[in-house]
């Protein structure tokens, strides 16, 4: 097996790309670019937002702490794909069928009620400016926008479209950082790891939250689609992911600052989940006008509708992937690529009946599954790829360093007491709590 492997390896690092054997090089725009606009939604926006107007700059260093979690996280992703030649989930594969066995039923029931969340997300703030249409009705025309892009675009489109909406939501939001004017001295005092009283989970879930969801594993399909297969993109794909995640780490620091800034001098107390948004666009029209409070809610659509076609492209690429391992086709099969039957099948999965949830409301049943599997999804990613990084499914030069070892065990630590918190919450129901 072990002699296989290598011969395996050593083909792959051979191979020639696209390009024709030209040069590695990098752009400013690339996967990294759509793994971390896709992670980042109105959730993580409410969620720093919370932190800053509870705990000023406090958790500043937390925020840091989160973007270098998930540059070791992607950056294994990616390297794995990039020295193997194969897909995440035939990585999972290869350490026992239990992998299957959690992710078929998390991925068909992450995707039924990730998509009604995705899409009233992203209609909440075209809701509050535009009430023409109810909520439900703005959710599923953005369930429809995404799914026409995702099933009619090909991929090189939709990094253009998601760099513009990078680009709005960096410009509204940074933009309104500078307007509220930071507190610099206080700023450096927040890069001091310090966990305020009471507040030692809401830190964890500070630093492991924002932009970390299933999409961080979907990158390597991301680099595929780019054309980056061989081990020559290793130096640009590590380039690219950690600017990626510079750009969201930015963008996440500029929420803590309007949370600190502008939410705690309101002393408004955001409503949870993201109608929290719409309380900050409302203090925004009273302190500083309708072009700075639309500006925002420009921003806040961004960052959803960015999420919503990240993930009906990459989590459609990972479905179609394990379905046609599942089936026995190779991964690269064409039913398993943008486009293919089994990429199709789950977009149109993840757009058409998550739009009865708005009819049904929340499901308890579903909910509770939602939940359960998706507080494991992210110890299970760090578990795995500290399997898949080191030992005989990676050439040697391409394993896990003692240093990358100890990072990536400490993420796969931080993640299992969030997960073991978060199942412990959405069990609740069930037990009474």
């Amino acid at each position: 097996m072990s002699h296989q492997n290598e011969t395996d390896f050593a083909a792959h690092e051979a191979r020639a790309d696209d390009d024709g054997g030209a040069p590695a090089k990098w752009k400013i725009v690339g996967p990294g670019l759509v793994v971390a606009a896709t992670g980042v939604g109105a959730a993580d926006m409410v969620a720093t937002l919370v932190a800053g107007s509870r705990y000023g700059y406090g958790l500043l260093w937390a925020v840091i702490l989160g973007v270098i979690l998930k540059i070791i996280l992607v950056e294994g992703a990616g390297r794995f794909t990039l020295a193997t030649g194969r897909t995440i989930f035939e990585g999972w594969r290869s350490l026992g069928r239990w992998t299957t066995w959690y992710f078929g039923p998390y991925i068909m029931i992450w995707g039924f009620v990730y998509g009604a969340t995705a899409m009233s997300s992203a209609a909440l703030p075209l809701a509050a400016v535009f009430p023409v249409l109810p909520l439900w009705g703005w959710a599923i025309l953005m369930g429809l926008l995404g799914f026409v892009m995702v099933w009619f675009g090909k991929y090189s489109t939709f990094e253009k479209i998601t760099a513009a909406l990078v680009g709005l939501m960096f410009v509204t939001v940074v933009g309104l950082a500078v307007i509220a004017t930071p507190n610099i001295p206080e700023m450096l005092t927040g890069l001091v790891p310090i966990i305020p009283e009471g507040g030692v989970l809401y830190t964890l879930a500070l630093a492991g939250g924002v932009g970390g969801t299933i999409t961080l594993a979907a990158y390597g399909y991301w680099l595929r689609e780019k054309g980056w297969y061989t081990p020559k993109w290793m130096r640009v794909m590590r380039i690219d992911n950690s600017m990626a995640y510079v750009v969201t780490g930015i963008f996440v620091i500029a929420m803590l600052i309007v949370g600190a800034e502008v939410v705690r001098s309101a002393g408004l107390a955001l409503s949870s989940g993201d109608e929290g948004l719409l309380d900050l666009y409302d203090v925004l029209r009273a302190e500083y006008g309708d072009v700075v409070g639309t500006g925002f809610l420009i921003g806040f659509w961004a960052a959803s509708f960015s999420s919503i076609i990240g993930v009906w492209n990459g989590v459609s690429l990972m479905f179609a992937d394990f379905w046609g391992n599942v089936r026995g086709k190779e991964s690269g099969h064409p039913d398993t690529r943008v486009g293919g039957k089994y990429f199709r099948f789950y977009v149109l999965w993840l757009t058409f009946p998550p739009m009865i949830l708005f009819a049904l409301g929340q499901p308890i049943g579903l909910i509770l599954a939602y939940g359960m599997l998706g507080s494991l999804f992210m110890p299970f990613l760090a578990l795995t790829l500290l399997g898949l990084l080191n030992g005989r499914r990676i050439p040697k030069k391409w394993a896990n360093k003692l240093h990358t070892n100890i990072a990536l065990g400490i993420t796969a630590l931080l993640f299992a007491v969030l997960g073991v918190q978060q199942l412990i919450k959405s069990l609740a129901p069930v037990l009474g709590g």
